[in-house]
């Protein structure tokens, strides 16, 4: 069981994924429309988008790892010398908010557009690539003289970008971190709680029930179903029971069907509260034979 702290240790705060990609786009409309306001002076606010950068919030990034703290030390210490570096690893470990949370004010480009990339490093000697697995042709760009740090979701790189590289770094899992699951783990409830309006009593994550499987992005939606789940009250889980019914009582069997919904959690939820037969037994008011054979009939055993 993972208690939930009151104050989950933040080295910043989250920011969506999408905040970035933004930049460059409303950076060249507020040019544009820098040059065109004498012409329409009703329309100047254009100065409102230029500060846009200006005004963002910072970026943060949530971690007690060891091995993520010799990442951020390693794309610090090289931040202002023209070096190319790459970060790659699974996809939702967290990669790209990493980097945002170190290079607050970079320019970053989508690799999955190849015009645009080109574009960009023409334009920009400090540059953060995103979408890096998707490049084809990387002997076409040029690198030199530009500090680049491409993020690619992938399992390994290959021996081209090893050379194309000054420095290659790997994202661990959240698997390889378990140091960060009950840290995420505190900061995901509370945002849920605040999100679907739920009571900020205590809640304690049972470890066995997060999936880790695709990292931040899975054990995000398992603490959404363990915090729905867990305020659910009679009405509303009758009524969710009665529209997953509702489409598909048909046929001339649908009770012995359906019946499992009802009681495989039954006795699954009697079992792991008594841990004995017998007793769970004497409180459904079953016979011990009928409830093992339940308990076999729905895979319990």
């Amino acid at each position: 069981m993972y208690p939930l702290a009151d104050h989950p240790v933040c080295l910043d705060q989250p920011q969506d994924d999408d905040t970035h990609r933004q930049i460059t786009p409303l950076s060249n409309i507020a040019a544009a429309l820098t040059v065109a306001a004498p012409l329409f002076p009703i329309l100047n606010f254009s100065k409102q988008i230029l500060d846009y950068n200006n005004c963002m919030k910072p970026v943060s990034f949530l971690s007690n790892s060891p091995q993520i703290e010799r990442i951020i030390k390693g794309l610090t210490l090289t931040r202002s010398l023209k070096v190319s570096s790459i970060l790659f690893g699974a996809p939702f470990t967290g990669k790209k908010s990493l980097v945002e949370s170190i290079f607050t004010q970079a320019t970053y480009v989508d690799a999955s557009q190849p015009d645009a990339l080109s574009h960009a490093l023409k334009q920009h000697e400090d540059l953060i690539i995103y979408h890096f697995e998707s490049v084809q042709h990387l002997s076409r760009y040029d690198f030199s003289d530009k500090h680049i740090i491409a993020i690619a979701d992938m399992p390994k790189v290959t021996k081209e970008m090893e050379e194309k590289f000054a420095f290659v770094y790997q994202m661990p899992t959240l698997e390889e971190r378990p140091e960060d699951i009950p840290l995420l783990s505190t900061f995901f409830c509370t945002q849920i709680r605040e999100e679907l309006m739920l009571d900020e009593a205590q809640h304690e994550i049972d470890a066995a029930k997060l999936n880790l499987a695709d990292n931040i992005k899975s054990l995000k939606a398992s603490i959404y179903r363990e915090l729905v789940t867990a305020d659910l009250d009679k009405e509303t889980l009758e009524n969710l029971i009665y529209h997953y019914l509702y489409p598909r009582i048909e046929g001339n069997n649908a009770y012995r069907e359906h019946i499992g919904i009802f009681e495989r959690p039954l006795i699954k939820a009697g079992l792991d509260r008594y841990r004995s037969q017998l007793k769970l037994s004497s409180i459904l008011g079953l016979n011990r034979n009928t409830l093992r054979k339940k308990i076999h009939e729905h895979n319990l055993d």
